[in-house]
């Protein structure tokens, strides 16, 4: 039961650190002094975005065999760590706040449909429970959120976005291969 929690916990964790939805975050904290709801909208969307993910990728375990999620998940995590780890770009983020929930949730929202983080946390539910799954994927995405808004500006600073991505890539290599069996 520990690593239905802490395995989805440590992988989003590290992908998403330093991520442009991260920075995004930071960028909107940066424009007001209304952290609280800022945060609230930020927390929500990831709730809607990656709850859905988790709950689609619990479903699919119902109607599919467990033994071609477990080829397909291992083939998507060899697939984005291959591609976090040769993904050499900055992640840019614009910012543009009105409201601080509205604008957190929106951006967000929109920032994380189809996000590595999100596909990725429902293959996580396929192969551990999906309860699990959503508290550890949440509690870190809560976590750094927190971070971002509160101390975006010095955290920013000393975190090496290419090591973290690094860790990250070889994290979901061998998750992807420790899939196949």
């Amino acid at each position: 039961m520990w690593q239905d929690f802490i395995i989805p916990f440590i992988a989003v964790g590290l992908a998403e650190l330093g991520d442009k939805t991260q920075i995004a975050v930071f960028c909107l904290a940066s424009k007001t002094k209304k952290y609280f709801q800022l945060l609230l909208g930020v927390i929500l969307a990831f709730i809607i975005t990656d709850g859905l993910a988790i709950l689609l990728g619990d479903y699919i375990t119902n109607i599919i065999p467990l033994k071609f999620i477990k080829i397909f998940s291992g083939i998507i995590f060899l697939i984005f760590g291959i591609i976090t780890l040769t993904n050499n770009k900055e992640d840019d983020a614009k910012c543009d706040l009105k409201s601080p929930f509205l604008s957190g949730f929106g951006i967000i929202l929109l920032s994380e449909m189809g996000d590595k983080t999100q596909i990725v946390s429902g293959l996580f539910a396929t192969k551990f429970n999906a309860l699990w799954v959503f508290l550890g994927v949440i509690s870190v995405l809560v976590i750094l959120s927190i971070l971002a808004v509160y101390l975006g500006k010095f955290i920013i600073k000393e975190i090496n976005r290419k090591r973290v991505s690094y860790i990250a890539g070889i994290l979901f290599i061998i998750i992807g291969v420790l899939c196949f069996f």
